[in-house]
């Protein structure tokens, strides 16, 4: 027994020692109430109990003080100390109304009543007093009428448990009147504050979801709804929102087959349509378009196994592309989804891609996608329209655009384009910076190299330090295969400005660089300059 107080006491002295360095208490005060403790814990082993022993212990180590600042430890103790105490003396409710009492929070609470109805089930007070905690402290109805009905299968004759059973429906029933009258309340406010602002569709389209989540708006999205259609059927939102709707509202019954199920999805979006058809009669904007053609090519992006379906789905799309542009009201950037559903016939292709550049003459980005259409059609046309675009879009805009293509003919033409522009409307300077700034982006040509030699050299002082770097750069693309480029460069380097020294080192590199009959090629020119007959 000594063994099992000493261990209980040396358990208690980390937490007495928190209490001390927090403030709560004294040394002195420790060490008093560690005396204190050590002669309580012994009555409780005693051979003779009682109940106040108990009592004395729990007001000891906690009963008197601020529960919040009281241990996570001690606090386990004391229901412990109370468990023990209650089992202990089963006959009688003091003990258990105590712990109750000193119960701090809410599942403390229905624990201590869970535990106390198992050992006193005969005791009505506690039913009615659990019932009511579940009622009135943890807000739960449910739970307070199961205790109810319990308590009347211990005890089917007592009144008192049947008056406060009806007292609890009656408080159930008028907290459900008083949620009612303010839910109409609610209603009401909402109304009435859709009613005095000035929003547009698309705030009382995000009302509308929020209304969604609760289950109880029903009849507010219903309100909501006809503010939209009656107040905003200007708006491109309206429409689209209203025509999507049809994609839930059942058509048939629900057909098992997969054909079935697509004959059914097809009526649907021709319901849809037939909404947006509508709208179109009301508003014929681009953004009504836009939804429309959205719509379309959302649904035909989707996935079927029915080859009807998704046929339907390409016809419709199309026709409503071509509706669009014949009124002029198509975006920019859905004529590349015209053209991508397009790709299988390159003459529709072709002639969506130049209708394009047509509706939107002053676009580099249309120009650059019409150019990648027809170069990989290998069109013969592509030449022309690109001269075309070069008159209807500025050329540093349309270089701009267009260097970084992803068609490697497109993206070489334009930046020797642009690099002529450049030294044409800004001399020099403006076409060394313009080079500078696209040396480094392939795709390159060899005229764009050359070009910028010939620029270097028309100057009245031509730096060699720069003729060698566009000599160098050119020789990184083309040094394995274009022997000219090669001669060019020692011929340079045996002018007056240049080092006759630096031959034999390009002559070496080129021999290693050089493949196939590239090396005797440059090798008969380089002898050829060498004896003087060059």
């Amino acid at each position: 027994m000594a063994e099992i107080i000493q261990r209980g006491i040396e358990d208690k002295i980390p937490e007495l020692e928190q209490l001390e360095r927090i403030g709560l208490f004294t040394k002195k005060e420790v060490k008093s109430m560690l005396k204190r403790s050590t002669t309580l814990q012994y009555k409780l082993f005693r051979t003779i109990l009682s109940k106040e022993d108990f009592i004395a212990y729990i007001q000891h180590i906690g009963y008197q003080f601020k529960r919040e600042e009281i241990e996570y430890a001690i606090i386990h103790r004391i229901h412990t100390t109370f468990r023990r105490a209650t089992t202990r003396w089963q006959v009688g409710c003091i003990v258990v109304f105590d712990h109750v009492l000193w119960c701090s929070t809410k599942s403390q609470l229905s624990k201590v009543f869970s535990s106390m109805l198992a050992i006193h089930p005969d005791k009505p007070a506690l039913w009615i007093m659990a019932a009511k905690c579940e009622m009135e402290d943890r807000n739960s109805t449910e739970n307070a009428r199961l205790l109810f009905l319990r308590a009347l299968r211990f005890h089917p004759d007592n009144k008192k448990v049947y008056q406060e059973y009806f007292r609890m429906e009656l408080l159930h029933a008028e907290k459900l009147k008083k949620q009612q009258q303010e839910l109409e309340k609610a209603k009401i406010n909402l109304r009435l504050m859709l009613s005095l602002l000035v929003i547009g569709a698309d705030f009382i389209l995000s009302l509308l979801q929020i209304a969604s989540i609760f289950d109880f708006t029903k009849e507010l999205q219903e309100n909501i709804l006809e503010d939209l259609q009656s107040q905003h059927t200007d708006d491109s939102l309206t429409w689209d929102f209203m025509a999507k709707r049809e994609l839930g509202v059942a058509v048939t019954p629900e057909l098992q087959t997969a054909r079935g199920k697509a004959t059914d999805t097809n009526r649907k979006e021709e319901r849809c349509c037939a909404v947006y058809e509508e709208g179109l009669k009301c508003i014929s904007t681009e953004a009504m378009w836009t939804c429309y053609v959205t719509f379309c090519l959302e649904r035909y992006k989707r996935k079927t196994n029915v080859q009807e379906l998704k046929e339907k789905r390409r016809a419709r799309l199309l026709g409503v592309f071509q509706r669009a542009h014949d009124a002029a009201l198509l975006k920019e950037d859905l004529y590349k989804s015209w053209v991508s559903l397009a790709s299988g016939d390159a003459e529709a292709t072709t002639q969506i891609a130049t209708a394009a550049t047509q509706r939107f003459s002053q676009s580099a980005e249309t120009w650059s996608l019409a150019l990648q259409v027809l170069v990989q059609l290998r069109s013969s046309e592509a030449a022309r329209l690109f001269q075309e675009a070069l008159g209807h879009v500025s050329p540093k805009v349309s270089a701009s655009k267009g260097l970084f293509s992803s068609v490697a003919t497109v993206s070489t033409t334009m930046k020797q384009k642009y690099l002529d522009w450049s030294y044409k409307t800004g001399g020099y300077k403006k076409a060394r910076k313009t080079f500078t700034s696209l040396h480094e982006h392939r795709p390159f040509s060899k005229a764009f190299f050359t070009r910028m030699i010939e620029i270097e050299k028309e100057q009245e002082r031509p730096k060699m330090n720069n003729l060698r770097d566009y000599y160098e750069r050119a020789l990184r693309e083309f040094g394995s295969s274009d022997e000219d480029l090669w001669m060019d460069y020692i011929k340079e380097e045996r002018r007056p400005n240049g080092k006759p020294e630096n031959c034999g080192t390009l002559h070496w590199r080129a021999i290693k660089m050089l493949e196939g009959e590239s090396v005797e090629r440059f090798t008969a020119q380089y002898t050829l300059l060498q004896t003087g007959h060059v």
